[in-house]
C-alpha cells in the first residue's frame, strides 16, 4: 500500500476570474498570498476523482501553487474492507445506525498508519479533509506546523460510538473546519466556518453553446421541447435518488415531463453499484425517466444536463453541502431542494430556491414552479447573484490563505 500523488492538470488561471469577480478581488488575494511567502502547504483526502472534495482540490490546489504558496495533494490508499468501514463511519456521522465489527476501528487506524508510515509531512501547513485520513496526526512532531482538519459531512446528530472513537483525533488538531455553523461539536480547538466553492470556469460551470447542450439532451434521448427535471448526484442513499422518481411521479399525474438521473460514484465508496441498481429497480422501465450512470469526466455532460433542465432537485436526507446546488444557481435554474445540511446556505426559500422537506412537498413546489415560469426565472436570476457572492473558488482560496496567517499570528 502506498500513497497517490495526484498529478496537476492544466487549469486557468487566478487573472482569468478578474472578468467575474472583480480586479480588487484578485488584487487582494494576491496580496493576502504575499504575506505567505516561503509558506507551504498540503491538502490529503481519500479520493482523486468523483465527489465535490476531489472536485475542489482540483481546482484550489492550482490556484495556491499559481500565488507562491506551494502545495502538495495526496490521497491515501486503503483496501476494500478499509473503505467499506469509512463509508459506515461517513453514514453513522450523518445519524445512521452504527453496525461495526469488533475490528472495525482497529482497522481504520491500521490502514493510517500504514498511510503515515508512507507519507512526508515538511509543509507548514497540513489540511486533512474528512474522517477518512484523519488519524495521519499521529505524524505531528515538535516541528512548528499547522495541522487542520476539513470536515466536509454534517456532524448535527452523529452515531455517539462513532463520533466518541474520532473525536480524540480531532482535538489533537490546530483548527477544524465545517461547512455550516450547524455542524459543529463540542471541540477543544477553534471552529471556522468553510463554505465549499464551485469553479466558474470549470467545464461543469462555464458557459456553453445552445447547440451542444441540445445535442448532450439527444444524445441520452431526453426530449429538449418537454420539462426536465434533473437531479446530479452520486448514485448514493443519503441522496434519496428513489425519493426523487417518487416526486417526478406526483408531478407526472399533472405534467407531461421527463426525469434526469445523472451521476456515477467516487472510489472511496463501494456502496454506489448497488444504489444504482436500486434506482433501476424504482424506476420500472418507464421511458421518461432516464438514468444516467456517467463516469467522472463527463464534466460536459453534466454542464449541458443541468443548462437543460427546466427545473433542478437536490432531495437529499441528509448532506454536507451539496455543491450541485450551487452549479445550478450559478446556471441560473430554478432549484427545489431538501432543507438539510448546508443547502439553507444555499437556497434561501423563495428568494434563491425552493426548499422542501418530502417527495410530496417537492412534487408541489416543481408544481408550482411549472406554472409560474416568470418566479422561477427570478429565482435563478438570485440564485446567480447569491453564488457568485459565496461560493466562487476565489472566495475559497480567499479563506484558506486568511487562516494560514490565522494561524500563523498564533505562533
Amino acid at each position: 500500500m502506498s500513497t497517490t500523488e495526484v498529478a496537476k492538470p492544466v487549469l486557468p488561471v487566478l487573472q482569468d476570474y478578474a472578468a467575474i469577480v472583480g480586479e480588487p478581488e484578485i488584487t487582494e488575494l494576491r496580496e493576502l498570498a504575499r504575506r505567505l511567502a516561503g509558506r507551504h502547504a498540503k491538502m490529503v483526502n481519500s479520493t482523486a476523482v468523483g465527489g465535490g472534495v476531489a472536485e475542489i482540490l482540483n481546482r484550489l490546489v492550482p490556484l495556491m501553487e499559481e500565488v507562491n504558496v506551494p502545495t502538495r495533494w495526496e490521497v491515501i490508499t486503503g483496501g476494500e474492507k478499509f473503505f467499506h468501514i469509512t463509508k459506515a463511519f461517513h453514514n453513522a456521522l450523518h445519524g445512521a445506525p452504527y453496525e461495526g465489527a469488533a475490528d472495525w476501528f482497529d482497522t481504520f487506524l491500521a490502514t493510517n498508519e500504514e498511510n503515515r508510515r508512507r507519507m512526508q509531512f515538511d509543509e507548514d501547513f497540513v489540511v486533512i479533509h474528512d474522517p477518512q485520513p484523519l488519524a495521519l496526526i499521529a505524524q505531528r512532531d515538535s516541528r512548528p506546523s499547522h495541522w487542520v482538519w476539513r470536515c466536509h459531512i454534517d456532524l448535527s446528530n452523529p452515531n455517539e460510538q462513532v463520533w466518541d472513537f474520532l473525536k480524540p483525533w480531532v482535538d489533537r488538531y490546530d483548527a477544524s473546519l465545517f461547512s455550516s455553523p450547524q455542524f459543529t461539536r463540542g471541540l477543544r480547538i477553534p471552529q471556522y466556518l468553510f463554505f465549499p466553492t464551485i469553479d466558474p470556469l470549470a467545464d461543469k460551470n462555464r458557459e456553453l453553446e445552445a447547440v451542444f447542450v441540445r445535442g448532450v439532451l439527444e444524445q441520452f434521448h431526453v426530449d429538449p421541447a418537454r420539462p426536465i427535471l434533473t437531479q446530479i448526484s452520486r448514485f448514493d442513499r443519503l441522496k434519496d435518488p428513489v425519493g426523487v422518481i417518487r416526486a417526478y411521479r406526483l408531478v407526472k399525474r399533472y405534467e407531461d415531463c421527463q426525469l434526469v438521473l445523472a451521476g456515477g460514484s467516487a472510489t472511496d465508496d463501494p456502496e454506489g453499484a448497488a444504489v444504482l441498481r436500486e434506482v433501476e429497480e424504482a424506476a420500472g422501465g418507464d421511458p421518461d425517466i432516464h438514468i444516467l450512470n456517467l463516469p467522472p469526466w463527463s464534466h460536459l455532460e453534466i454542464n449541458a444536463l443541468q443548462r437543460g433542465s427546466t427545473i433542478v432537485i437536490q432531495k437529499s436526507l441528509r448532506e454536507g453541502f451539496g455543491l450541485t446546488v450551487s452549479e445550478a444557481l450559478w446556471k441560473k435554474k430554478p432549484v427545489v431542494a431538501s432543507a438539510v445540511g448546508g443547502i439553507p446556505s444555499q437556497v434561501i426559500h423563495k428568494l434563491t430556491g425552493m426548499l422542501v422537506h418530502s417527495p410530496e412537498g417537492t412534487a408541489y413546489q416543481i408544481r408550482f414552479l411549472l406554472a409560474n415560469p416568470s418566479f422561477a426565472k427570478a429565482l435563478g436570476e438570485n440564485g446567480h447573484q447569491h453564488v457568485k457572492e459565496h461560493f466562487l473558488l476565489t472566495q475559497n482560496l480567499r479563506r484558506y490563505l486568511t487562516l494560514f496567517l490565522v494561524l500563523l499570528e498564533g505562533d
